[in-house]
């Protein structure tokens, strides 16, 4: 069965690039967010299999959308996307839930390798 997944990310080409990594890899995309308020809403409304969560966002950051999906769904599956040098945050979003991380920029293969883990 293909698995779905909920991209949140506040740059539009990091979402176009993860859309099309993880569509040519069976994944299905069924919906995007760009920061972590309409995370929260969209998870709740479309209940994807995986989220991958971008850390820095502007309204709510990824690790505040964590916390609140994770007191929604004490099972999501939540992937934290962050750029070098944001380890102590990353740390921070593994500590409250976060199954992995990926490093952007995104390599096809890191990607489809963590999503693979957790979505067993």
């Amino acid at each position: 069965m293909t698995k779905t997944v909920l991209i949140v990310d506040d740059a539009v080409f990091m979402r176009m690039k993860l859309k099309d990594i993880l569509e040519k890899n069976g994944y299905s995309v069924l919906g995007e967010a760009q920061n972590g308020l309409e995370a929260i809403e969209k998870y709740k409304t479309e209940k994807p299999d995986l989220v991958t969560m971008d850390i820095t966002m502007p309204e709510m950051d990824g690790v505040e959308a964590l916390k609140a999906i994770k007191e929604f769904d004490a099972n999501a599956k939540v992937l934290m996307c962050s750029a070098m040098g944001q380890q102590s945050m990353v740390m921070e979003a593994i500590r409250e839930g976060a199954l992995d991380f990926i490093v952007k920029p995104f390599d096809a293969d890191r990607v489809i390798k963590a999503l693979d883990k957790v979505s067993v």
